[in-house]
């Protein structure tokens, strides 16, 4: 069993303080405090006794990850790149919207793994190559130490950080479950997103999970061909094979999947574009987000804006639910990967 109690559901502590001769209620408590208080010492645990605070420290030290470095936009979205034990290097942002009621809505966006494998082209990450995957505690622990860093409730959560989730399945569903349990974040599990680069049996496998979960699907082609220029996933598993999968998903969830799309100048958008992708997901109960390419090393020009909206309405058009995402953070390197990025090169430097 790990030794990192971040990660431990609550009858996984009970079990622990049953091994060490302690009461059952004291799972509640240190559950409690590690998951909803997000303390960073055992010795917080006011109501917890001083013998068990101290085996405790000994035995499953808490191990956080270091801040590295914060950034904050001119529009309110923050940056983190943090510092884990090994030293990899994982970045989280989070972002903020006033809703109609007036209220503030924070949703945090993580890592699930230090890197990534998958390679898109037009990915920062990618460029990154994948070093490992992230622990359950490792990914709860972002979440926990942002709230603390910020002093702020989170609401949302989105898996679209460093990494494909679904390569990381049992950690991550681990994680959903902690985050969401009531005892503590508490974050409902229809605030939950979760996103894939495509991976047909893990899709049909999250389907009988049964979780109320948000799916969001990158898919950014129309097409093979053009898919497979972007994402070499599709080599390996196309759209013919990923879309009988997501079929699946809705058709045992019950819940739409949002597909991720890119938009990039001259390759795939335009009214053949939006019919091909009207065809292409026909009888899929879905909604598409429409997102301007980031700027990077790929070469690839980003759409003007009226050019955007025309693509928008020609999806429309072929009865797609369709929406142009808002950009947050551009102005610090938004862009999953961009950060670390920047990190490994400085740290090669010795400017880091």
């Amino acid at each position: 069993m790990s030794k990192d109690l971040r990660e431990f559901l609550p009858e996984e502590i009970a079990s622990l303080m049953k091994s060490l001769g302690e009461p059952a209620f004291r799972a509640g408590q240190i559950f409690g405090w590690l998951q909803k208080e997000g303390v960073a010492s055992y010795q917080e645990m006011s109501n917890v006794p001083a013998a068990l605070r101290q085996k405790l420290e000994q035995e499953y030290p808490l191990i956080r990850p270091r801040l590295l470095r914060r950034q904050e936009s001119s529009d309110g979205t923050k940056k983190y790149l943090f510092s884990l034990a090994d030293g990899q290097a994982i970045e989280a942002v989070l972002m903020s919207h006033r809703e109609e009621t007036g209220h503030i809505r924070r949703t945090f966006c993580l890592s699930s793994q230090a890197g990534c494998p998958m390679g898109c082209v037009f990915c920062a990450t990618g460029s990154l190559g994948l070093q490992r995957n992230l622990s359950t505690g490792e990914m709860v622990s972002q979440v926990l130490e942002v709230a603390a860093i910020e002093k702020k409730n989170i609401h949302n959560l989105v898996y679209m950080g460093m990494g494909e989730p679904l390569l990381n399945m049992e950690a991550v569903l681990k994680s959903i479950r902690l985050l969401n349990h009531a005892q503590g974040q508490k974050i409902g599990i229809r605030r939950i997103t979760l996103s894939t680069c495509g991976l047909p049996e893990q899709i049909r496998r999250l389907a009988d999970e049964g979780l109320d979960l948000v799916l969001a699907v990158s898919l950014h082609g129309p097409d093979d061909e053009t898919r497979s220029r972007l994402m070499p996933v599709n080599n390996r598993y196309p759209l013919k094979e990923l879309l009988a999968a997501c079929r699946y998903y809705t058709e045992t969830s019950r819940r739409r999947i949002t597909f991720e799309y890119i938009m990039i100048k001259d390759l795939n958008i335009g009214e053949q574009a939006a019919a091909k992708l009207g065809k292409l997901l026909s009888g899929i109960p879905c909604n598409i987000n429409l997102i301007p390419v980031n700027p990077g090393p790929h070469g690839f020009v980003r759409p003007g804006r009226q050019e955007q909206l025309r693509f928008c309405q020609a999806l429309e058009q072929a009865g797609l639910a369709a929406v142009i995402r808002e950009e947050r953070g551009a102005d610090i390197d938004g862009a999953c990967g961009q950060l670390a990025g920047k990190a490994a090169a400085e740290a090669e430097t010795g400017e880091l």
